[in-house]
């Protein structure tokens, strides 16, 4: 598990509060998507700092900047551009400029009340750990109390569901898998998590392509990146205080 307690241990990094409004240009995140191929991640990270420094806001810069990036690194090995080790080194530079940026760009908000809570995984055996842990950072610099496992055992990933409330469980499916698979799992999600009406999210490559997979494994939503999955995990954690929800919107 990493838990947010480790960004505030790290205390020898600069540290900024620079606060940007401005989204990324869609013409530089296609410039900039392949990069990770070519540079290190401390030239990379040289890069995001332009951004950020420009007026371009932490959030944007994982949804319209990381994110696209990395989906264009897999695109390249599915389209035998290059080998897996490349796209592999690509996507831990991708991971470490994440980290860094976190790391000095720390937010603001924070709910004292811990009243919204959310854990996010990769389905058991799935080796992708970026899109977990880039959804993990929005929420939390919305104000959420969230952790993010990292290559969990399914036994772990539902031990630590009936220990510890969560209202949100989001499972991000990169790898190809059956959906008798993951409906299972959804439903062992179900039966024990100490959160009654827990919301289940899935995402990520297999849902993008197919998001009426939702539907078919019994999960409460999907959306196709993170800022749009924030919005849908607010509203359906303020709906359920209600009683018993299911909420679809056109995000996927």
């Amino acid at each position: 598990m990493i838990p947010r307690l480790l960004l505030a241990h790290s205390s020898d990094l600069p540290r900024s509060r620079v606060v940007g409004t401005l989204s990324v240009d869609p013409a530089d995140a296609a410039r900039f998507a392949s990069l990770p191929l070519d540079l290190d991640a401390e030239e990379l990270l040289e890069v995001v700092e332009g951004f950020v420094q420009r007026g371009v806001s932490i959030e944007s810069i994982y949804v319209d900047l990381l994110a696209p990036s990395a989906r264009r690194l897999g695109q390249h090995w599915e389209e035998d551009e290059c080998d897996f080790l490349d796209v592999t080194m690509g996507l831990w530079r991708l991971q470490e400029v994440m980290r860094q940026v976190a790391l000095r760009y720390p937010s603001d908000v924070f709910d004292g009340n811990h009243t919204r809570t959310a854990l996010f995984s990769p389905l058991p055996g799935d080796r992708h750990a970026l899109g977990t842990l880039m959804i993990e950072e929005v929420f939390a610099r919305s104000g959420w109390q969230t952790e993010a496992l990292i290559e969990p055992k399914r036994k772990e990933l539902l031990q630590i569901i009936a220990e510890r409330h969560f209202d949100v469980i989001g499972l991000t499916v990169s790898c190809d898998c059956t959906n008798a698979t993951l409906a299972d799992l959804i439903c062992a999600i179900r039966s024990v998590s100490r959160a009654p009406g827990v919301q289940v999210f899935i995402g990520g490559r297999m849902v993008n392509a197919n998001p009426g997979i939702v539907d078919e494994v019994g999960a409460d939503g999907t959306a196709p990146d993170a800022r749009s999955a924030l919005v849908l995990a607010e509203r359906l954690v303020a709906k359920k205080r209600a009683g018993s929800v299911r909420f679809d919107l056109p995000l996927g």
